[in-house]
């Protein structure tokens, strides 16, 4: 699979349902499906099934996990704001499918710094803490990462088409969203 980038003809030819993902949430789908979203510093995880053509997308907001165990039981439902608890929602698509998470193709989008005048170093920018999150999730559950487009700052509106695996990116820089509005 590769990064398209995108263009009105591109974007144009996609059939089926398009769904639209806020922050926080997951959605698993088949090919008649394309998702769509906006990210700054969250980061979206698209997962894809080359053979059965079945994927889907989580869209985080922070690293880590909202859960808190107390005496034995979770205090709050699960939600995909978090990293690991968005991964784990979509393991829990992938089960429902009688898949395993290591047969799909993962790519990563966002991590922007959305700050141009941050005194954090760059391991303590949420960005770049998102993206070492997902990382480190693809990683330990041996998912295939083809594309990792993440950094830099500004945000991204991508498309993702599980009925080809393609993702089509907008990435707009912020020094040129300032400008613009000057």
């Amino acid at each position: 699979m590769e990064l398209i980038l995108p263009s009105t003809e591109n974007a144009n030819q996609l059939k089926g349902e398009r769904i639209f993902l806020h922050p926080g949430e997951v959605y698993f789908g088949d090919s008649n499906c394309q998702i769509h979203t906006l990210l700054g510093s969250c980061i979206a995880i698209t997962l894809w099934h080359p053979r059965l053509r079945v994927g889907g997308m989580c869209h985080f907001v922070l690293a880590g996990s909202q859960q808190k165990v107390h005496e034995g039981q979770v205090s709050q439902p699960i939600t995909g704001r978090y990293s690991n608890d968005a991964m784990a929602l979509l393991e829990k698509e992938v089960s429902i499918r009688n898949t395993v998470i290591k047969d799909y193709q993962a790519k990563i989008f966002g991590g922007s710094n959305m700050l141009t005048n941050s005194t954090l170093e760059k391991d303590e920018q949420i960005g770049n803490r998102n993206t070492q999150a997902a990382l480190a999730l693809l990683s330990k559950h041996n998912v295939n990462l083809l594309v990792a487009h993440v950094g830099e700052t500004g945000h991204r509106r991508i498309v993702f088409d599980i009925s080809t695996g393609d993702v089509w990116v907008k990435h707009t820089p912020l020094r040129k969203i300032i400008a613009h509005n000057q």
